[in-house]
């Protein structure tokens, strides 16, 4: 099938290498022609031969197109004529049968090419966007403006699910949440679930020895015999960054020597201004930015893995992508409930602690079942990841939707 995905995340970004990419490889060594329209930011240029080396050698046909930040919305639109007028050219020229659409921005240019082509078009939603715009405090619907753009994408939300020829969702519990709406036809819709794979051959602590991870502490200035919490990410808009430090806290209380790693690109004076705001010192903390690939050992070098994520209506669709990594390779997790699928898959995979409260009660309880780790099996963990995170099983996924498309 001759496949147009379109994306406006970056091929270049960490989120598109991780989460674009690898789909995109597997599903083109299945005999499908993939051409991408994604919109790249300047400052990622560094990235650029990088990635276009990856998709030539992939047989993906790739069209970059440059992002534009400012003016707020203007920019947005000037980008979506861009892509539209692209995508017009491509579809002429690649003989494109189905529109891939990556979110909902992607999705206003999707329907559009459907009712001009008549090619299928798919509705890869990726969580509730125009809700999360509004939960994250970057649209203030006190301002007519945003609360004018917030009603045209919730319209719009309807028309995607009604027009789609494919839905596909990150998280079964969206999915139960959109076959209750009443007001959209064709109930119930077929949604197909696929939640934010990870590369398993990657993220495998059977390919870092003991050694390995010795090295990596001693680089880090970690002493061996610490015990270490890890933080895996960006600290903006939705991660409870407040909480996290005042559970790290109260776990420096009961092991003094213990040592929170995190693993973000955010500047480190960002990160320790929040850690002093809740009286953490900097002597307890790792802060320190990682590639794609020097990731697993580090998340390897933690004993367990937090993060707190902001609970909302939108978070129903949340997949997070550092938990099948963290799982993936064997490391225990603590993490608040309500956030897409993530309790079910903790608690069916032994996979860790699930606090229904940010109190520091429930993070004293939790750190007394920290005494025992032997209760977390690594080799579970991992299986839990391989049975719900599998890349393999969600190209397979996607593959089942293109087959069933060209049927």
């Amino acid at each position: 099938m001759n496949i147009l995905y379109i994306s406006y995340d970056g091929m270049t970004d960490p989120l598109g290498q991780s989460q674009v990419i690898p789909y995109l490889e597997g599903l083109s060594k299945l005999g499908h022609n993939i051409s991408i329209i994604s919109c790249e930011k300047p400052e990622r240029k560094i990235e650029f031969s990088k990635i276009q080396t990856i998709l030539s050698n992939a047989q993906i046909k790739w069209y970059p197109v440059s992002y534009t930040k400012k003016p707020p919305i203007f920019s947005t639109i000037k980008d979506i004529r861009n892509i539209y007028k692209l995508a017009f050219k491509i579809i002429k020229r690649n003989k494109i049968e189905t529109v891939h659409c990556r979110s909902y921005i992607p999705s206003l240019i999707g329907l559009r090419l459907k009712k001009k082509f008549r090619v299928k078009f798919i509705f890869d939603m990726r969580g509730f966007w125009a809700d999360e715009r509004v939960e994250g405090g970057i649209w203030n619907l006190k301002n007519p403006l945003y609360k004018f753009i917030y009603l045209y994408f919730k319209k719009k939300e309807k028309e995607f699910l009604t027009n789609a020829d494919s839905i596909i969702s990150l998280t079964e519990n969206a999915k139960s949440e959109i076959l209750s709406w009443k007001n959209v036809p064709n109930q119930p819709l077929q949604i197909d679930v696929i939640p934010c794979c990870v590369d398993l051959d990657l993220f495998d602590s059977s390919k870092s020895s003991k050694d390995e991870v010795l090295a990596k502490k001693t680089e880090l200035g970690i002493n061996n015999s610490s015990f270490i919490l890890s933080y895996v990410g960006s600290v903006g808009t939705w991660y409870l960054c407040k909480e996290m430090f005042q559970f790290f806290s109260r776990l420096v209380i009961k092991i003094p020597d213990a040592k929170f790693l995190l693993i973000t690109p955010e500047k480190s004076e960002t990160v320790l201004g929040m850690a002093n705001d809740q009286n953490v010192s900097s002597e307890n903390l790792v802060i320190i930015k990682s590639s794609r690939n020097e990731m697993p050992l580090l998340i390897k070098c933690a004993d367990v893995s937090i993060f707190f994520i902001k609970p909302s209506f939108s978070k129903k669709a949340s997949s997070p992508v550092k938990q099948g990594e963290i799982m993936s390779m064997g490391i225990p997790i603590i993490c608040n409930s309500n956030i897409g699928d993530t309790d079910k898959i903790i608690h069916d995979s032994k996979a860790g602690i699930v606090l229904t409260e940010l109190t520091n009660d429930s993070f004293d309880k939790a750190i007394e079942q920290l005494n025992n780790l032997v209760l977390f099996n690594r080799s579970v963990i991992r299986q839990g990841a391989e049975k719900f995170y599998s890349l393999k099983n969600g190209i397979k996924a996607y593959d089942s939707v293109y087959q069933r498309l060209k049927d």
